[in-house]
């Protein structure tokens, strides 16, 4: 079985999911980062190829990571907007959803320039407003449980999770 933790970019899937690992003694994996690994930064790919190539690298990752035991996997904001991603996952795997409040989000997020999505003409405010309107829907849908991680230290949301895998 894999924990998988799903929600929006500055929800902490990372921190979290790294923390998560270390205590379980299982392997992280970031869905990002695999992708940056092999096949370069994420802002290139998205302004080289576009974001429905960038969806595609992301189901080829899930799709190996579906064939493991053991794995926490944090994934991209954007990795459940596609069923397929869903489904291989939930063959084997519980998704957690990292809840987090658009305001929360906003301080995480306002240093960071290296997100494509984050590149636009919007305010971070009225993306990130946009993106939980279209999103946050979808993520309670796929969670197989919720953790609400506003004002939380990551150890606390860690216990969260493992307290509700008992």
């Amino acid at each position: 079985m894999n924990l998988i933790l799903c929600g929006m970019m500055g929800s902490g899937k990372s921190t979290v999911g790294k923390l998560l690992a270390k205590t379980a003694s299982w392997e992280w994996v970031d869905t990002d980062e695999l992708i940056v690994s092999r096949y370069g930064k994420i802002t290139d790919i998205f302004e080289q190829k576009g974001e429905g190539y960038f969806r595609a690298l992301e189901t080829k990752i899930v799709q190996e990571l579906a064939k493991k035991d053991r794995l926490v996997i944090s994934t991209g904001g954007g990795l459940v907007l596609k069923e397929e991603n869903v489904s291989l996952l939930k063959k084997n795997g519980k998704f957690v959803y990292l809840r987090a409040k658009k305001e929360t989000l906003a301080l995480r997020l306002a240093a960071d320039k290296d997100r494509p999505l984050l590149q636009t003409s919007e305010t971070l405010d009225e993306k990130l407003a946009r993106l939980l309107q279209e999103r946050g829907g979808i993520y309670e849908g796929v969670a197989d449980s919720i953790i609400d991680v506003d004002e939380k230290a990551p150890a606390d949301v860690v216990k969260e999770i493992l307290a509700g895998e008992k």
